[in-house]
């Protein structure tokens, strides 16, 4: 999709600082962090949101085993970090391309929103 932040960050038309990524999920860091660590994941492929997505075969096991992977990798504490996806407005979707937040690095509170 021409028009989608995203998509654009997936083409490397826009810089962003790239935490991982592999032939179907790229990571980076949020420009607007609501914790220390704030990662978005998202499939290369656009997709709009988490029903969407249902259509692409294995995306989210593919996204999640990203998530796994690069916290691992990061060796991040397992025991304190959350993972966000926001399907449609009310929610808070503000880019409609499928994307997970990882938020860690500081205690997180419940409810969320």
């Amino acid at each position: 999709m021409s028009d989608c932040i995203f998509c654009k960050i997936v083409k490397k038309d826009i810089p962003s600082e790239i935490l991982y990524e592999d032939e179907w999920v790229l990571a980076f860091k949020d420009l607007n962090p609501q914790a220390p660590t704030h990662l978005l994941f998202i499939p290369k492929i656009h997709t709009e949101n988490f029903i969407e997505a249902i259509e692409v075969p294995n995306i989210y096991d593919k996204i999640f085993n990203a998530i796994a992977n690069l916290v691992k990798e990061k060796k991040w504490d397992t025991n304190g970090f959350r993972v966000v996806s926001n399907c449609g407005a009310k929610a808070g979707q503000s880019v409609f391309h499928l994307h997970f937040h990882l938020l860690g690095g500081r205690e997180l509170t419940w409810p969320s929103g």
